[in-house]
């Protein structure tokens, strides 16, 4: 066996039989990870002789670079797939193409693809998106798609986490996490030099790169203290020819394709020859590369900051003097040697290209660099280029850099006299500040866009801007108004035969109508969504299925949502409009929870806890009033936060919600005075709209609190029959629209004991204990004798009484895990992780970790499962 893979013939046996079952048509993804070092790489080259014969391996690397270059290890493809993905990759503009690309390179037979993109961690944002497209998609192909990543890299908010959840919700996924090798490994390992294997296992801790590189540097006696050491004892006694050439080529982030090699080294490739025996680098015809990334770095850091700034100046005029050259590349070696012109020169293009691919993160990077040196730039060029910033960091919900970048381009287009471009801008800037849930400062720019506009002489920016005032009218829940400036630009639209402007402003209109009462809006609102998909804008066609399924589940027409939400949600998934696509996972949790289905509701709900306010909000609603419901902790926190949202958006789409979930919570806790201050306030402004369901609950908690409200005669809403003592019919309705938890609660109003025992059989049985404990205590106020204890075979099954989510998580807690790599293996967020292990040991009665795992082994909850 090759020394460098030691105890991996699992993993590799593991590997070579999901590519035998991607041969029989039955693809899938693989995921490779575990801290650097570790033997990820080594794993991927030993890879080739464990496969089916005639099977294709094709590898693509991720670079460390300041600025990612877009598509990078799929550029690294070109010269091993067919013209058609390489053409689609090095061009990079239609991403569609790209993707289409990959998935046709994949699905050619009979040969198996075995597609290995390495250090994910480090993928652009395009790579990324490509990566979600192929997950989805993996399962039909005669592929097999290898990821590996550094698991130990991965900050809550990491781009590869939401890529690491959609492949664990894929069909087909395997896991293999790399552990560090045995002091019998590394016995063997250090057998040959003559080396302490203890002192060896000491110093590296079975990291198989350590290892390696202490062994190669002979370390007997005095082990070099670091891997750098060991990295650079390796250099010693080479020609310092050589030793220049790798320092060199260590500046270059990823492998050095030949031609670059040669334009580089002086006396060419040849002088590499001894640094490759001693196993430094590998060579070949086409690219030469160092055999490990923490080689490269070891090296790279090695060098003085003065040469090192010269080194990257060669890459950049060898870079700059070829034609073609990637304009990230460039920018990052401009980058680092300091040219600033040449930062300001090419990194707008950089920029470009980055966005053109969908790489919205690397746009970003790139025009921040740029924007370092706006003094190069005209005051037009630097609004341009502002404008550009603000709107890739809108994109990317950075809304602290967007707002600043745009207020700024605003400035410059006022200080111009350009018309037409600050009417444009301050469009954008109204959009983005509701982004940011600043509702006073979007309703002033909006105002200001439309007086600017209207007497500019561009129709289709003045719709634009009109309709922009509809969207915010009607989501301040100001729906007349809404209505006439909708029609104001719909007009305009029809004038400027503008689909997308046409449909932004029916979306607005339809649902202006909708929620304030009239049926009619909901045709007009489909019609939106009819006109964007016709004419293939997908962005405003996500929109008009977001508010319509939103609308649908606020008048408690579930099923009617259900018919939607597939389709909206394949379409946002399809097009990588990720923002869509986390609001609408956040409407199928609100879905969910209304059919007390709490587990996959949370699931679906913390896909919205990101940095996206306009989802985060109902999104933290949706796992408060779960917790609530199950009695576990951590609901509060959770509502504080959606409140301080809420209350900036002065939206009652948003504090309604909240107002009701904060009600919910006291009530059960009995206090009602809490109560009464969530929610008066927000019941006095429903009142006074034409829309029911946030008025009804509203009222129906205030009645509960003891504080009687108006009768809302006109009402057949659950809530408002239950606010007039009408249980019976309100839990009928709740029936019907599928929603057992309110079912069980209407029924338990009822006076009669029967009813109430009733409710309480559906309580246990959802696990909805706090709301059960409070109809076990009226049933003993009322002097039933005999009242269920609970739900005893989940009890027997469960001592603990723990949900599936909290066995995996103590279970992982019980194996050491802090909660950072619980959060990592489940892929949630570490404040999900932190309630839920709160909810362990309250549940377990345990004061420490350690407690709680021995709780758990004595009551035989430690049983392997996969987690």
């Amino acid at each position: 066996m090759d020394r460098g893979i030691l105890e991996r013939e699992p993993e590799l046996a593991r590997l070579a039989s999901a590519a035998r079952e991607a041969a029989d048509g039955a693809g899938s993804v693989l995921l490779v990870f575990g801290e650097a070092g570790i033997g990820k790489s080594s794993l991927v080259r030993a890879m080739p002789d464990r496969l089916p014969l005639q099977a294709r391996v094709l590898v693509g690397q991720c670079d460390d670079l300041a600025t990612r270059r877009p598509l990078g290890p799929f550029r690294d493809l070109v010269g091993s797939v067919g013209a058609e993905l390489a053409r689609a990759v090095t061009e990079g503009g239609d991403r569609h193409r790209v993707y289409e690309a990959l998935q046709g390179e994949l699905a050619v037979s009979p040969h198996p693809a075995v597609l290995v993109i390495e250090d994910v961690h480090w993928a652009d944002e395009a790579s990324l998106d490509a990566l979600r497209f192929l997950v989805r998609r993996m399962e039909r192909l005669p592929a097999l798609l290898v990821l590996t990543y550094r698991d130990d890299e991965l900050s809550r908010g990491h781009p590869l986490r939401h890529l690491l959840g959609q492949v664990s919700r894929a069909p087909r996924v395997h896991r293999l996490p790399l552990a560090r090798l045995s002091l019998d490994a590394v016995r063997t390992l250090s057998a040959p030099g003559g080396l302490d294997p203890a002192q060896v296992y000491e110093v590296t801790s079975g990291n198989p790169f350590f290892v390696s590189e202490v062994v190669a540097a002979g370390g007997t006696g005095g082990v070099p203290p670091t891997v750098v050491d060991a990295v650079l004892a390796r250099l010693r006694g080479l020609d310092p020819a050589t030793v220049d050439a790798l320092e060199q080529l260590a500046v270059v982030s990823s492998a050095v394709e030949r031609s670059l090699v040669d334009e580089l080294l002086i006396k060419g490739v040849a002088v590499l020859a001894e640094a490759e025996q001693r196993g430094l680098l590998a060579v070949a015809p086409e690219r030469v590369a160092f055999r490990h990334e923490l080689i490269r770095r070891a090296v790279a850091d090695s060098v003085p900051a003065a040469r090192r700034i010269d080194l990257n100046r060669n890459v950049l005029a060898a870079l700059v003097a070829r034609p073609g050259s990637d304009a990230a590349r460039i920018v990052h070696h401009a980058a680092q040697a300091g040219d600033r012109d040449a930062i300001a020169r090419y990194g707008p293009d950089a920029a470009r290209d980055a966005s053109g691919a969908g790489a919205h993160r690397e746009a970003a990077a790139q025009l921040r660099l740029v924007l370092h040196q706006r003094h190069r730039y005209s005051p037009p060029e630097l609004a341009d280029l502002l404008e550009r910033y603000a709107v890739e960091s809108y994109t990317i919900a950075d809304s602290a850099a967007a707002v600043t970048a745009q207020r700024e381009a605003v400035s410059l287009r006022r200080s111009l006299g350009d018309t037409l471009a600050l009417g444009g801008d301050l469009r954008w800037l109204s959009r983005i500040h509701w982004w940011a849930g600043d509702a006073d400062e979007a309703q002033a720019a909006a105002r200001e866009a439309v007086a600017v506009l209207e007497h500019a002489g561009d129709d289709r920016l003045l719709a634009l801007a009109v309709s922009n005032i509809a969207q915010l009218r009607m989501l301040s829940d100001r729906y007349p108004e809404a209505v006439e400036h909708a029609e104001r630009a719909i007009v305009l639209a029809r004038k400027t035969d503008d689909a997308a402007i046409l449909s932004h402003a029916l979306n607005n209109q339809g649902t202006a109508r909708w929620r304030g009462g009239d049926p009619g809006g909901r045709h007009q609102l489909e019609e939106s969504l009819e006109v964007a998909l016709e004419a293939g804008e997908v962005e405003h066609a996500c929109r008009a299925y977001a508010n319509l399924i939103w609308t649908l589940l606020d008048n408690l027409q579930y099923a009617e949502a259900d018919r939607f939400l597939p389709p909206a949600m394949d379409l946002a998934d399809r097009a990588e409009h990720l923002g869509f696509l986390t609001y609408l996972h956040v409407e199928l949790a609100i879905r969910r929870l209304a059919a007390a289905d709490w587990e996959d509701a949370e699931r679906h709900a913390e896909f919205g806890i990101h940095d996206f306010l306009p989802a985060r909000c109902p999104a933290l609603t949706v796992l408060a009033r779960i917790r609530t419901r199950c009695g576990r902790p951590g609901a509060g926190e959770l509502l504080a936060e959606a409140r301080e949202i809420a209350i900036r958006t002065r939206e009652l789409q948003r504090t309604g919600p909240v107002a009701a979930a904060l009600a919910e919570a006291a009530w059960l806790r009995g206090d009602h005075a809490a109560v009464i201050e969530a929610v008066a306030p927000l019941h006095a402004q429903a009142r006074h709209l034409a829309g029911v369901p946030y008025r009804a609950e509203l009222g129906y908690w205030l009645t509960k609190a003891g504080q009687p409200v108006p009768a809302d005669d006109d009402s057949g809403h659950p809530y408002a029959l239950q606010a007039r003592g009408q249980w019976r019919r309100a839990a009928a309705l709740w029936h019907t629209a599928g929603c057992p938890y309110e079912y069980a609660a209407a029924l338990a109003e009822s006076p009669e004991p029967a009813d109430k025992l009733t409710a309480l059989s559906k309580l246990d049985a959802l696990g909805a204990e706090p709301l059960a404990r409070l109809v076990r205590a009226e049933l003993r106020g009322l002097g039933v004798r005999h009242i269920p204890r609970g739900p005893l075979a989940a009890t027997r099954g469960n001592p603990a009484g723990l949900t599936e989510r909290q066995l995996q998580v103590m279970r992982l807690l019980a194996q050491g895990l802090t909660n950072s790599e619980i959060a990592a293996r489940l892929v949630v967020s570490v404040r999900t992780v932190d309630n839920h292990v709160r909810a362990v040991l309250d549940k377990l009665d345990a004061p420490t970790r350690r407690h709680a795992a021995v709780r758990a082994a004595e009551l035989g909850l430690l049983a392997d499962r996969e987690t």
